[in-house]
């Protein structure tokens, strides 16, 4: 069964997950995002009550 075989795929996905952790995680966690959400006011919002026709 060729699919059970990790030879000529095993390589290919360790450069990839070291290329991942070594090079782009490391650009990407410096970024924080513009609008956090603990910023925001929690307003709750009162229901209406519903009419309905037939009462």
């Amino acid at each position: 069964m060729p699919q059970l075989n990790p030879n000529p795929w095993f390589l290919t996905m360790i450069i990839t997950w070291m290329t991942f952790l070594l090079i782009i995680q490391p650009k990407l966690l410096p970024f924080t995002p513009t609008n956090l959400p603990l910023n925001k006011t929690n307003t709750p919002n009162k229901p209406t009550p519903w009419t309905w026709p037939w009462t």
